[in-house]
């Protein structure tokens, strides 16, 4: 398998040399068809594996709704899994046909919320996404956040606040902002990527990564950005920690190699999952290709049993 070293067009990168990058592959990126994408579920307790659907295309991020299906996004565009039947549908959501991997539903699963590069925005950034929500069925969105550029990570447990990861002159830090939008506040103001913030269901922590200490490791602070704290201490490359539903568990993916600040697609990846209470934690699948798109957002089952992901091939 060839390892590519250029995300697709929904990646969010950490600097604006790296998001530059991104442009300049980014034309022939779409025109890649020979991904194969592996949609898969993951038993936290026996390991196994199974594989929804594998498809020649390139799919990212699964939202798992109670209703037995995914949410994934695929070239700009949203789409549903039927876990049973294995149909793919898509997803209609109006004008927002450029969201990236940074979409999910809310606690109540009535909504749903999505990352779109809006191109009219007068923002003289190149990439310009903000975020949106709408009917999780599909539906006109509803913009959120006036400041470019936004990507959705977490919803508060109550359903009244979404938090994000924002580029704000230059640096990438965690903003929380009401869901009728106004004021945003933000909540981390370190050097380097804040990103991937994910609420805790009891609403008490928000879950994140960070390079702050020269390395990406996993965080936790308080709901209001205070007393935060480093939960994961090793040679990975961390991101996307995202708590289970019971609250017993933290999933994420982590890097085999330091990828620095970026979150690449086509790199050696696997899942690890910390108990809250003891803090261990242990590999959940063994080492594969994937990264950007594997599980850049919440992908618990309701029950807490399982996780969705995504790995990928490329001839």
């Amino acid at each position: 398998m060839k390892k590519s070293l250029v995300s697709l067009p929904s990646t969010k990168m950490a600097f604006t040399a790296v998001l530059s990058l991104y442009f300049s592959f980014a034309s022939l990126a779409q025109t890649k068809s020979d991904t194969t994408s592996y949609i898969q579920t993951l038993d936290i307790t026996s390991g196994k594996i199974d594989t929804v659907l594998a498809i020649k295309a390139h799919f990212e991020a699964p939202n798992w709704h109670p209703d037995n299906y995914l949410i994934l996004n695929s070239y700009g565009k949203l789409h549903t899994l039927d876990l049973a039947s294995k149909k793919l549908k898509e997803l209609y959501t109006g004008f927002a046909t450029a969201c990236n991997n940074d979409h999910g539903i809310s606690p109540d699963k009535k909504w749903l919320a999505i990352s779109h590069n809006d191109k009219s925005d007068p923002s003289p950034k190149r990439y310009k996404s903000a975020i949106y929500v709408l009917p999780v069925s599909g539906g006109e969105p509803r913009r959120v956040t006036s400041e470019v550029m936004s990507f959705w990570h977490g919803w508060s447990a109550d359903g009244k606040t979404l938090a994000y990861c924002g580029e704000r002159n230059g640096n990438y830090d965690i903003y929380s902002i009401g869901i009728d939008g106004g004021a945003e506040k933000r909540l981390t103001n370190s050097e380097g990527l804040d990103d991937g913030p994910d609420y805790s269901p009891d609403g008490k922590y928000i879950y994140f990564n960070s390079y702050r200490t020269g390395h990406m490791q996993i965080w936790r602070m308080l709901a209001d950005g205070s007393q935060p704290e480093q939960l994961t201490f090793d040679e990975n490359s961390n991101w996307f920690a995202h708590p289970s539903p019971d609250n017993q568990w933290i999933v994420y993916i982590a890097y085999t190699s330091d990828e620095k600040q970026a979150h690449l697609f086509g790199k050696n990846v696997k899942l690890r999952l910390m108990n809250l209470k003891t803090k261990e934690i242990k590999d959940i699948t063994p080492v594969f290709y994937g990264g950007q798109g594997t599980i850049n957002v919440p992908s618990w089952s309701p029950d807490s049993k399982k996780v969705a992901f995504v790995s990928y091939a490329v001839k």
